[in-house]
């Protein structure tokens, strides 16, 4: 190779070596994770190894063809690990991400016996003009649902919150274009050029990573200095008198993208005290507190025999779906909505009998 194409290799394999390591360190070294870290890890895994084929295939072409098959079979993993990367940034309820374990069980099936049975050596023309566009087509279709779910996710947060998660799928949707266009002949460079974007995009993510928690490490002293600064006593209870007697007569809590920051603004009060309020002297953060007012507006609805259907209640009172309705309800009144109903309608039937 001359020096150039020394360079490219080494500013294009550092990325593919670089996410590897972070993909083992998320998925088997990092002791206190969550979903979220397993799919990050996944995704980074899969991306790596999917980098790091293109970039040995760029610089060898005799390279023997398993190393085409494993690097093309990892991108039936990156696509989901996405989705469930940023789906599980907003999901509270683990039981809401169960269908990971199908997916990811089915397509590692299909990678493991499929790639065993159709390998890429015997069967190179079936792969180049048909389960290569599967993979791709499979590709595509989580990037598109894992852009919906990131629309979902950024209209509820701050920009800080949002940039990391935009950096990740922007930074995925980028890489997939370099290889489509290589596919269908657009861009020919767009091959290698994945790879050296990949490696760009893993750095600058890890600079924002870093510049972030320095930055919440600055919030948190500033909120530290001032955490002992109580709010007096007689303010606290006109502050608290007023912002009852606010949710009752607006029934602010039936907007499903109401923030603390909202809230505030209403009290004509800065966030920090309206959350210092609801902490110190109602016991409770802002979610709860707002969450209690729906629950307690569902409530009454069911037991005022509304022909609503459960869900339709869970709307209707601020929630902004199904699955976090049924969630609060049960983590606030320690039972489910539709055996809250069927509850009431036993009683009333018992009732009716007595009288």
């Amino acid at each position: 190779m001359t020096f150039g194409q020394q360079l490219l290799f080494f500013f294009s394999a550092i990325g593919a070596f670089n996410g590897l390591l972070l993909g083992i360190y998320l998925l088997f070294v990092k002791k206190q994770k969550d979903l979220s870290h397993l799919f990050l890890g996944v995704l980074l895994l899969m991306l790596s190894i999917r980098i790091g084929k293109s970039v040995f295939i760029y610089f060898d072409r005799d390279l023997p063809k398993i190393y085409l098959q494993i690097g093309l079979s990892a991108c039936l993993l990156i696509g989901p690990a996405l989705y469930y990367y940023i789906r599980s940034l907003e999901s509270r309820d683990k039981s809401d991400l169960q269908s990971w374990k199908y997916v990811f069980g089915i397509l590692t099936g299909i990678i493991i016996i499929g790639g065993y049975f159709i390998s890429y050596a015997e069967y190179p023309y079936l792969w180049n003009h048909y389960i290569v566009q599967l993979i791709y087509i499979e590709w595509a279709l989580f990037i598109i649902w894992a852009g919906y779910e990131y629309v979902k996710y950024i209209k509820n947060k701050q920009w800080a919150s949002q940039t990391h998660v935009s950096s990740i799928y922007f930074s995925n949707v980028i890489i997939f274009l370099a290889y489509l266009f290589f596919l269908i002949g657009w861009v020919k460079g767009a091959y290698i050029a994945g790879s050296i974007t990949f490696s760009f995009l893993l750095y600058l993510n890890f600079l924002f990573f870093f510049n972030r928690k320095n930055e919440v490490i600055s919030k948190n002293g500033k909120v530290n200095k001032y955490a002992n600064k109580k709010i007096p006593e007689a303010q606290a209870d006109s502050s608290v008198s007023k912002l009852e007697n606010l949710m009752k007569t607006e029934e602010l809590y039936k907007n499903p993208d109401l923030k603390l920051s909202d809230l505030a603004v209403k009290m004509n009060i800065s966030s920090h005290q309206l959350s210092q309020l609801l902490n110190d002297n109602l016991g409770k953060n802002f979610s709860i507190y707002i969450n209690e007012y729906r629950i307690n507006e569902a409530c009454e609805r069911i037991l005022n025999g509304t022909h609503l259907k459960i869900e339709e209640i869970g709307y209707e009172v601020g929630f902004n779906s199904k699955s976090t309705f049924f969630t609060t309800f049960k983590k606030i009144k320690n039972t489910t909505p539709l055996l809250y109903r069927e509850a009431f309608q036993d009683n009333e039937e018992i009732r009716c009998k007595l009288s």
